[in-house]
């Protein structure tokens, strides 16, 4: 396998970022799916719909379609089951919606007849000539770049680039920009965390206050609230599916799924230890949600499909080991922790094929410490504290997926960050607020770090574990 960097001029140029000037919402950063992965699976089935949708619009059946695969979906396409996504993507598929039960029926279908049944109708195609991975080529914009093109009948072409710049958010290169953010207005907006704290001593707010009053621009307080819920549902949901099945991921790694042995195990030990077996608990809690993710089951992109597990792991810690936890507190968590995710959304980004696996768990273990700092009772300058603890060390965190599965290290990286999170929001409650470094600092050193990081270690499996352990 090749382990050079690509060249400065094969490397993305310039960044297709959010932009720091537009409003997120919790529905942004949060969002129901599958796995493998959300900028590889997530993101590229949700453009291939998108521009399905595109060519639906022009009332033209479509004769052919051709889908380009570049940089780190090239790389470690096949791994995370982009291949996939872009199938079901162009069949009319979302990942919200589609059954994952149902997939490999779908996909054995097209594969077998030859042709898509496409919201315009049956379109032949033939895998190995239309969809094509490039590999070792990065187009500037982003390294998780897609192109479609359609060629309509009786004549005409249309064609469209598509970014996945993480979390399953995309962007459509050139297309013009949709309403959404534009005409949003929130009550008390922040684009770093200088600026939420100060909101916060203006207004004597929580972080999670003012977040849910943000909220209240695109929704009722009540809907809000039952979207936080189907959120919290679904994350515990992960975890309980996770602890429930067995047998070998899928991918070829033959990794054998722990999580109900180890649950199984836990549940033998007599109540008083419990609690001396906490993180044992944690790690089960993300180790579950992962190898759900790995086998591409329903997650919840947190905020990311390869961070999957650090903030319900974490969630699910307050709702089973801290007295008089609730819903309520569940939904303060996630708002707190939505409100650190904006942050590094706005000012860096939580793609692993920008940022390496910092942009990922890193991410994850910032917010899930920050939202524990919170249901905790820690007041609005110790959250802060506790998100920059749970990213000052996850810096330089490289991206380096054995096989380009989401799986080594992958899944046990997530009981690191969950656990790690535990502690950061313990060591911020200890202290008064005041601290050295800023996370404003942090999420900066976060995107230097991540700019300055070799391709290798930025989800392209061309370095790290992924070149120096031999697969099996």
């Amino acid at each position: 396998m090749p382990t050079d960097d690509p060249t400065p001029d094969q490397r993305p140029r310039e960044r297709s970022r959010i932009d720091a000037s537009l409003p997120i919402s919790v529905a942004d950063l949060f969002t129901i799916g599958i796995g493998p992965s959300s900028s590889h699976t997530v993101g590229p089935m949700r453009a291939a719909h998108a521009f399905m949708a595109e060519v639906a619009a022009t009332g033209r059946a479509p004769a052919g379609l051709r889908v380009e695969l570049f940089g780190s979906l090239a790389l470690t396409g096949h791994g995370h089951a982009t291949d996939s996504a872009i199938l079901l993507g162009l069949a009319g598929e979302k990942p919200e919606t589609v059954d994952p039960a149902a997939i490999p029926a779908l996909l054995a279908a097209i594969r077998a007849n030859g042709r898509i049944e496409t919201i315009s109708g049956p379109v032949p195609f033939d895998e190995a000539r239309d969809l094509i991975f490039r590999k070792g080529e990065f187009l500037e914009g982003h390294s998780n770049a897609i192109r479609f093109a359609a060629e309509l009948a009786g004549g005409g072409r249309i064609e469209r680039e598509y970014h996945s710049i993480g979390g399953g958010a995309i962007v459509a290169v050139g297309a013009a920009p949709g309403l959404r953010g534009h005409n949003i207005v929130q009550r008390h907006p922040f684009s770093s965390a200088a600026e939420m704290l100060s909101v916060g001593e203006e207004t004597g707010l929580s972080i999670a206050a003012i977040v849910a009053r943000n909220e209240e621009a695109w929704r009722p307080r009540a809907e809000t609230e039952a979207l936080l819920d189907r959120i919290a549902a679904a994350m515990m949901g992960s975890i309980d599916r996770g602890m429930g099945e067995e047998g070998l991921l899928p991918g070829g790694l033959k990794v054998k799924r722990r999580a109900r042995a180890i649950h199984a195990k836990l549940r033998t030990q007599p109540p008083e230890q419990q609690y001396a077996r906490v993180f044992e608990w944690v790690s089960l809690f993300a180790l579950a949600v992962n190898e759900e993710n790995a086998a591409g089951g329903r997650v919840v992109t947190a905020p990311t499909n390869g961070a999957a597990g650090v903030i319900p792991a974490v969630i699910r810690y307050y709702l089973d080991f801290i007295p008089g936890a609730d819903a309520g507190g569940v939904r303060g968590f996630l708002l707190t922790a939505s409100a650190i995710g904006f942050l590094y959304k706005k000012r860096a980004s939580i793609s692993a094929a920008e940022m390496g696996c910092q942009g990922e768990v890193g991410v994850a273990c910032s917010m899930a410490a920050a939202g524990l700092a919170a249901v905790l009772g820690g007041s609005n300058a110790q959250i802060e504290n506790a998100a920059e603890i749970g990213m000052e060390h996850n810096l330089g965190l490289t991206c380096d997926p054995i096989g380009g599965l989401v799986q080594i290290p992958c899944i046990e990286r997530n009981t690191m960050g969950a656990v790690k999170a535990i502690n950061a929001a313990y060591l911020a409650l200890q202290g008064d607020g005041r601290h050295v470094v800023s996370l404003d600092a942090v999420i900066e050193t976060m995107r230097q770090t991540g700019e300055d990081m070799q391709s290798r270690y930025k989800e392209t499996s061309l370095g790290g574990l992924a070149v120096n352990v031999v697969e099996c």
